[in-house]
């Protein structure tokens, strides 16, 4: 009990200090870049606010005494580094809104795609992965690994647009676009699925094929035992580390991903509020986008290990008594 309580409190510290980091690196960072883009904020702030046709010189430049967007980069940095050490985001530039409201908003309909998306690809890895280790080299498992590499192969952007034109235009089946009905997540969940389905195949399948030759499925299979009680008793275990130990390599890819199918279907998630972001030039809601995208990752990275410390005991055992 000892030992677990202390290994909970290590991993929380570690987490702790990881989101730290990460604040501090994702802010500077995004505050940065955008700084570094060319043209006037305030114009494209106003562009934001008012229209494009309504912007001239004296809102541009409104915007910019009403927002201290004359300010020093430092002193703007550090005003929003002063806001974040009291947990708040500012708001935001162009709406007015606070920035942790939108995200909070923007974040539900994230995670909900995110969530359909790698069950899906759990699944469908686990099938296929499943069925190429168990047939071998039967001619059923043979369009795996061609297809395999052609998903890997394709970004995102380009499964998603071929998803909406074979889906959605051309057989009719799905939305191309929108939300607020399950039906929605079909199309986006699919082709942020599909991208990390060719990993998922592979680790499954190399997995499997491992505890296939190994010496204690082998003499379960000679004593009798049939071949789901065997895959059951030999083959769950060692799967479920794997796959779990990858799932979580794999959420950056997912991250990725979800700001591009996002904006393709006009999802309502916090990857198509950061384009929108970025494209006003609403600093505060870059900083708070990508702050919330990057603690995501090190929570779910966090979530991740914890579940593979928790099915394997030998890694919950200190380094020297492991090693003994």
């Amino acid at each position: 009990m000892n030992m677990g309580w202390t290994l909970a409190a290590r991993q929380g510290a570690r987490l702790l200090g990881q989101s730290a980091l990460v604040a501090g690196a994702v802010g500077v960072l995004s505050f940065a870049m955008t700084r570094a883009l060319p043209g006037d904020a305030a114009y494209r702030i106003a562009a934001g606010r008012y229209g494009y046709d309504m912007v001239d010189t004296a809102a541009a430049d409104a915007v910019r005494s009403e927002l201290g967007l004359d300010r020093s980069a430092a002193e703007q940095l550090l005003a929003w580094l002063g806001d974040l050490a009291q947990l708040r985001l500012g708001q935001s530039m162009v709406s007015g809104d606070p920035v942790l409201e939108e995200i909070a908003h923007q974040l539900g309909h994230t995670l909900q795609l995110s969530v359909v998306a790698w069950l899906a690809a759990m699944v469908l890895g686990l099938l296929l992965g499943t069925w190429a280790a168990l047939r071998g080299t039967h001619w059923s498992t043979r369009w795996i690994d061609p297809a395999c590499t052609v998903l890997r192969a394709s970004p995102a952007f380009l499964l998603g647009v071929v998803l909406m034109l074979g889906l959605g235009v051309h057989l009719d089946w799905l939305p191309v676009a929108g939300h607020g009905e399950p039906v929605h997540l079909v199309l986006p969940g699919l082709a942020l699925a599909l991208t990390l389905l060719p990993g998922m195949t592979q680790v499954v399948r190399t997995r499997l094929q491992q505890v296939l030759r190994s010496d204690a499925f082998e003499f379960a299979q000679t004593k009798g035992l049939p071949l789901p009680a065997a895959l059951w008793r030999h083959a769950a275990a060692p799967l479920a580390l794997g796959t779990l130990a990858y799932a979580g390599m794999q959420l950056v890819l997912l991250v990725e991903g979800v700001v591009v199918i996002e904006s393709l279907v006009a999802w309502p998630g916090i990857g198509h509020a950061l384009v929108h972001a970025v494209i006003s030039r609403d600093v505060p809601m870059i900083q708070g986008t990508a702050l919330a995208m990057g603690l995501l990752f090190v929570l779910l990275n966090g979530v991740m290990d914890a579940a593979v410390q928790w099915l394997d005991p030998r890694l919950r055992e200190p380094a020297g008594r492991s090693a003994a």
